[in-house]
């Protein structure tokens, strides 16, 4: 597979003067291949430490954290002599285990020795958040993996072909059928299959989607199982329950999240904490609302009115019991979870893509899907669509209120551009959208 971030780590490798580089990420995105890959790729030897499959490593640690015997000892360890920093890629992973591990992270950033030190560990996000657990802020970059994105999917089934000739389309053109269906296509099973690497994988050995989703059923179960692993035994049974309450909610017409449809008997305030949990797993997405849209849009979200989705299009097919086939054939009556499939999508291309959306909504139930910033200090609308019928009545609303000078309406409809008043419309195929950031960067 090719993933984007490998670049990221190219460029981290050349760097001068580099910090240690944190992988973050959700369990099973990729980190570990990632890492050893990119080891075998650009260096001449790799060596891996797993602090999960051997905690006596974290021994090393406890002694102190001098950098120099750290390194002597851990080479010594895997090749019986000290470690050659110029040449070796040194991979600490599943370092939450470890927590001394973590704050070595700052003396080995330092100490000027400019190692090629990589950092990754499963949920990592949740045990940084615990007071044992001190990270050494200031003293790391970081680099945030998720499932493969729309674009990586179709490069590891053989469409890259495709996705260099739209590259290379004037942004306003139409796309023809020739390109047009098979990019439909690979949307269509890029929904059913998702992004989490193994899924993937399987399809490619096996062409057979009933082998793909035994892979996504496991995936689900040991995320569960996650749950009881690593969250605090008073908030296993919450968490579940707002795991599984997020595609019932996604659902709705109106889909914002309620907590009491998760449990009646469950208290907000315990629910925000299982809900957070997930978060800092990398497992759901939180989209708060924006009545009146400022900059910066963060500064005005209002964390009381939010939607959730999960992070991969797969799990939530899987965990909504959705089969492939009602995905493939689309059968009446699943319009409503289609539109559902088709906003979770676009929310995790949007954060694949580094952007933290909102939504708006005004007190008469106008609502536009997402909102973002770009480069330029603009605020745009999007307002997301499955089918080819792209009116809508909120955008319109919106754009009359806020005069955007670029709105984007993503549907199942061909490239297209209008002007209403000072906005730019611009209508985009949801499988090209991949391409925003050249939309958002060109000159009218």
């Amino acid at each position: 597979m090719q993933r984007t971030a490998m670049k990221s780590l190219a460029a981290w490798k050349e760097k001068k003067r580099r910090k240690p580089l944190l992988i973050t990420g959700c369990r099973q995105c990729g980190k570990t291949w990632l890492m050893t890959e990119f080891g075998r790729r650009c260096f001449e030897k790799t060596l891996l430490f797993n602090f999960e499959k051997e905690p006596a490593l974290s021994e090393i640690f406890r002694y102190d954290l001098d950098p120099a015997r750290i390194l002597r000892e851990l080479g010594m360890l895997r090749e019986g002599k000290p470690i050659d920093p110029e040449r070796t890629l040194i991979i600490f992973d599943e370092i939450q285990q470890s927590p001394e591990a973590v704050t070595s992270i700052k003396y080995f950033e330092e100490s000027g020795r400019n190692l090629f030190l990589l950092c990754a560990g499963s949920l990592l996000g949740v045990e940084l958040t615990r007071k044992s657990v001190s990270f050494p802020v200031g003293k790391a970059e970081r680099l945030a993996l998720y499932p493969l994105s729309f674009c990586e999917f179709v490069l590891a089934l053989g469409g890259g072909n495709y996705l260099e000739m739209l590259r290379d389309f004037d942004l306003y053109r139409e796309i023809p059928a020739a390109a047009a269906e098979p990019m439909r296509r690979y949307l269509k099973l890029y929904q059913v299959v998702g992004g989490m690497p193994e899924a993937v994988q399987t399809y490619l050995d096996t062409n057979d989607l009933r082998q793909t989703d035994l892979v996504l059923d496991r995936i689900v179960q040991d995320l569960r199982n996650d749950f009881s692993h690593y969250a605090e035994p008073v908030d296993v049974l919450r968490i579940a329950s707002i795991w599984d309450s997020v595609p019932k909610q996604m659902a709705k017409e109106n889909n914002k999240f309620v907590f009491s449809q998760v449990k009646r008997s469950a208290r907000a305030r315990d629910l925000e904490d299982a809900l957070q949990w997930l978060v800092n797993a990398g497992l759901v997405y939180r989209l708060e609302k924006v009545s009146v849209p400022q900059i910066p849009i963060s500064a005005c979200a209002d964390a009381a009115f939010f939607k959730v989705y999960l992070n991969d299009v797969g799990l939530l097919r899987r965990n909504a019991r959705v089969a492939y086939e009602t995905v493939l054939t689309e059968p009446e009556g699943f319009s409503a979870f289609k539109g559902a499939f088709a906003e979770n999508y676009c929310m995790t291309e949007l954060t694949a893509q580094g952007i933290r959306p909102c939504y708006w909504r005004n007190k008469n139930s106008a609502e536009i899907d997402f909102l973002f910033e770009d480069g330029r200090n603009r605020i745009i609308p999007m307002e997301v669509k499955s089918a080819e019928n792209t009116k809508a009545k909120s955008f319109s609303v919106y754009c009359k209120r806020y005069a955007p000078d670029l709105g984007f309406k993503v549907s199942a409809k061909n490239i297209g551009m209008n002007r209403k008043g000072k906005t730019r419309e611009i209508s985009l195929p949801l499988y090209l959208l991949w391409k925003l950031p050249a939309y958002t960067a060109a000159e009218e």
